[in-house]
């Protein structure tokens, strides 16, 4: 009977960190970045209007984010013509000179989305964008650059503690 509990005990014990591993991967977020950005997309676009929702699954934020498995750009389907993001003057700042990718994580160190900087790099998000950076940590959290394949003149920010992303546009040295 001894044997038995202790058995027992040492199985609960030996579970204990399989569990917390499974809580420890989320399906968004949690330091996971993408090995690349989107693709263009080819399909017929989605209208970005203010009633648009992102979160169609159950602990997924409701904004633009990237979905771990499969690294699914959920939102980035609007196509090449969203007039929310056409510039009359593309890249009027020129082309960020920075690491773009999965390899160069940039931490920000101040700002806020109207104007936010780090490695002495200056961006700024989208307006339309807004409301879906509000809980960014804007001194702290660490981001990566992708380009945007369909908005000419933006790149994407990705939050790699939230797993959202924001159009942004370089402002500049």
């Amino acid at each position: 009977m001894k044997k038995l509990v202790g058995l027992t005990a040492a199985l609960l014990i030996l579970s204990f960190p399989a569990l917390a591993q499974k809580q420890g991967h989320p399906e968004v977020g949690g330091g996971h970045i993408p090995a690349h950005g989107p693709s263009a997309y080819k399909g017929t676009p989605h209208p970005a209007t203010p009633d648009r929702r992102y979160d169609q699954k159950p602990g997924h934020p409701n904004a633009p984010h990237v979905e771990v498995k499969g690294d699914h750009w959920v939102g980035h389907d609007t196509g090449r013509d969203d007039v929310h993001y056409h510039l009359d003057h593309p890249w009027e700042h020129g082309h960020f000179p920075g690491g773009i990718g999965r390899g160069h994580r940039w931490r920000l160190v101040g700002g806020g989305p109207s104007r936010f900087w780090f490695g002495g790099f200056f961006f700024s998000v989208a307006p339309y964008d807004f409301g879906f950076c509000n809980d960014w940590l804007w001194d702290s959290d660490e981001i990566v650059i992708y380009d945007d394949p369909d908005h000419v003149g933006w790149y994407l920010a990705y939050n790699v503690r939230l797993g959202t992303y924001v159009h942004v546009m370089y402002l500049g040295m």
